[in-house]
Formats: C-alpha cells, structure tokens, sequence
C-alpha cells in the first residue's frame, strides 16, 4: 500500500476507527490541548478565581477521550505507555480492527 501519511497519523487512526471514538477525539484532543495554555494565561494574570475553567477543558476533553476507548474496546496511549513501563499487558487496536497475521493485542508489552 502507498499510503503518504505520517506513521504517527497512520497509528493514530488505526486505534481510532470507529465514528464515534474518531469523533469524540477530534473533539476531546482539542479541548485537552487548550487547557494547557490557558492554564498558563491564567496563571501569568495571577487568576485564581477561575481556575475551573483549565480544569474543566481538561477533565471534559480526557473524558471524551476515555469514552471513545471504552467504545472502540482498547486501552488509551497514556494507560499504554504506563502498561509497558509495568511490564503489564495492554490493548492497543481493539480485538474487532486487528489486521490477520498481527500479535494480539495482549501479548504486547
């Protein structure tokens, strides 16, 4: 296959191929990403007082994130690179989306 794009953009979709957990990512990694500089805006004003809204972005786009996962039936990039410092098993594509001739998914790590 004479696929141009980036490996990291061909992973990414890999782990990410039902509608729902594409969707909810290309809302859920945005809004995680925007908390952080906000965050630091925040604290460059001295703003405590909403200190909420950071939080907020973050807990919401992290939580989008983890629904699409539990969707699509694998473990998210965080929880992986965690699985493998632990030496434990983890689920990078969902059993359903697993090409044929590839490791499973829990003999990984």
């Amino acid at each position: 296959m004479n696929d141009k794009r980036p490996a990291w953009l061909r992973n990414w979709l890999e782990r990410h191929q039902t509608p729902l957990s594409y969707w909810l990512h290309v809302i859920g990694i945005p809004l995680t990403i925007l908390s952080l500089p906000l965050a630091g805006w925040q604290l460059y004003q001295w703003d405590w007082g909403n200190w909420w809204r950071p939080a907020g972005l973050l807990a919401i786009g992290y939580l989008l994130q983890w629904i699409g996962h539990r969707h699509e039936g694998n473990d998210m990039g965080e929880a992986i690179l965690v699985k493998r410092w632990l030496g434990r098993p983890y689920v990078a594509v969902a059993p359903q989306f697993q090409k044929p001739g590839t490791p499973t998914a829990l003999s990984q790590g």
